[in-house]
């Protein structure tokens, strides 16, 4: 497997290279593309897009270190016409640029596209998933590399909750919002200790890398835009910056998400500043869209909550309608379950919130609490296996059936999952765009699944919607009717009366 290679947007080459301190995350990516040879390339109209820069300073410095990169050419002959048929409309000069590098990705002659335009993100993924995941924050490249190249056992991370006096407020985790916010300190002891505010936290190598701070309201007392009788606010949600790789952000979302929806709320917001590019993408992903402004002239977004039946929409496919509504999705008569057996590895390395080994690892404590709260992953996931059997649209419900195990559970369905989209890679190389930024495997990994065109690799993505505890066991299933006599090898099919069944026993928050 050759190295990797990246294109960097201009606003990634300014956050490198302009007169200010740089971010941890973009270190980050720097260093390890260093280490690693990694070839980076800045494409030729970044020129173009750094001469709109109104900083004059900033537009001059950035120009010159442009020599520090390799130049990535413009094919010859490409015109507006043809960008705009094949990713949207172009109103203006930086859609062009937006247009023109995503160009340069589907050539394949670079694997992946930094951004933290918000924008260019959201054009890739109208064009397909495929590119989409193709696109990534400077963090998750990061994460990308890290993963790719230096592999390493890593922590089980839970979230766990506390209240804000049990935090250290001196720690350093906290410079970023002083440094925007100057009565943080003041807020922090007044609002947060004094009232004993609940938060949740993610501790890495005992060090804090992600917060939230929640708060319960009302329609009499709130911010929100859209008044309710019960009101989830997030008034905090910070990951810390050299952390920002490691799906932290998804990772806590997911648990505002899963608590929103198991206690009944009816809506949840947060505010965000113009900026956090990163954050409102992955907030816009599940769902929260844009409600209006604050008096601080930030942004802010909404997303409401229900136990009821979700119901089809006619422009809207039946995973999407999962993505908006997460964790409910659809189920109807053209709504298929499939079962899909996944060995103990595989399973500890998608599932590591439900290793459990009879003893203790040297990770356990690293989430500062006694009892860490579930969930404890990402929520978009892939999976990777050459099962024969077809899996249906998108939209179609997984159950991950545990096998034969050393460690509880064993032989055993312990996840719910919606299907995304099935692609088969036919080298490593395809194997490495498909999975993207959701990879947790090593290039050493990657390039053991020996992909050819003659020995595909089925990539699966899709999104985590529950844990199903207790695990339905062997007997159960087989008590339901999904299993008759041996387990079943390879991905089957679940019949709609079993699916119900199944669906009954995972004890869902919802009504499906």
């Amino acid at each position: 497997m050759r190295q990797q290679s990246y294109l960097i947007d201009t606003n990634i080459l300014i956050g490198l290279e302009d007169y200010h301190a740089v971010d941890a995350a973009y270190a980050k990516f720097s260093s390890l593309a260093a280490a690693h040879k990694v070839d980076v390339f800045v494409h030729e109209v970044a020129r173009e897009d750094i001469s709109r820069d109104k900083n004059m300073e900033r537009r001059r410095i950035s120009l010159s270190k442009i020599a520090k990169y390799q130049v990535f050419g413009k094919r010859r002959g490409l015109t507006t016409v043809e960008l705009e048929a094949a990713f949207g409309p172009l109103k203006k000069p930086n859609d062009i640029v937006d247009a023109t590098l995503l160009h340069a990705l589907k050539s394949d002659a670079v694997d992946f596209l930094v951004s933290q335009d918000k924008g260019l993100h959201e054009r890739a993924l109208k064009h397909s998933a495929e590119l989409g995941r193709r696109v990534l924050f400077v963090g998750d490249a990061a994460d990308l590399l890290t993963q790719t190249y230096e592999p390493k056992q890593v922590p089980i991370r839970h979230v766990a909750e506390v209240d804000a006096h049990m935090i250290d407020h001196a720690d350093e985790f906290f410079n970023s919002l002083r440094h925007d916010y100057p009565e943080f300190d003041d807020w922090w002891h007044k609002k947060c200790v004094k009232q004993r505010r609940p938060c949740w936290v993610v501790y890495d190598d005992d060090q804090l890398a992600g917060l939230i701070v929640r708060k319960d309201e009302n329609a009499a007392e709130t911010d929100a835009v859209t008044k309710a009788a019960k009101i989830l606010k997030i008034c905090t949600f910070k990951v810390a910056p050299d952390k920002r790789g490691v799906k932290l952000g998804e990772l806590l979302l997911k648990q505002v998400l899963w608590y929103a929806q198991t206690n009944g709320y009816e809506i949840a917001y947060l505010t965000t500043y113009e900026n956090q590019a990163a954050l409102m993408n992955l907030l816009e992903f599940y769902g929260f869209r844009q409600a209006g402004s604050n008096a601080n002239g930030e942004f802010i977004y909404e997303r409401a909550f229900s136990s009821a039946r979700l119901e089809a929409v006619a422009s809207t496919t039946p995973y999407e309608a999962a993505r908006n509504n997460y964790p409910r999705f659809l189920l109807n008569d053209a709504i298929k379950g499939f079962g899909i057996p996944i060995q103990e590895a595989y399973h500890d390395t998608l599932y590591p919130d439900l290793w459990n080994p009879r003893q203790r690892d040297l990770f356990s404590g690293v989430s500062h609490a006694e009892r860490p709260a579930r969930p404890g992953n990402t929520i978009r996931k892939v999976y990777l296996c050459r099962a024969p059997s077809n899996l249906g649209a998108p939209g179609s419900l997984l159950f991950f059936y545990k096998g034969a195990s050393k460690e509880h559970p064993s032989q055993a369905v312990t996840a719910l999952g919606i299907l995304e989209s099935v692609t088969l890679a036919r080298s490593t190389r395809e194997l490495m765009h498909l999975s993207g930024g959701r990879s947790v495997y090593s290039e050493k990994q990657l390039d053991e699944w020996h992909a050819t065109p003659s020995r595909p690799v089925k990539v699966i993505n899709y999104l985590l919607v529950s844990y199903i505890e207790p695990a339905i066991s062997l007997d159960e299933l087989r008590n339901i009717g999904v299993v008759n006599g041996n387990p079943q090898q390879s991905i089957y099919k679940v019949k709609p009366t079993h699916l119900r069944l199944l669906l009954d026993r995972a004890n869902l928050a919802f009504e499906v």
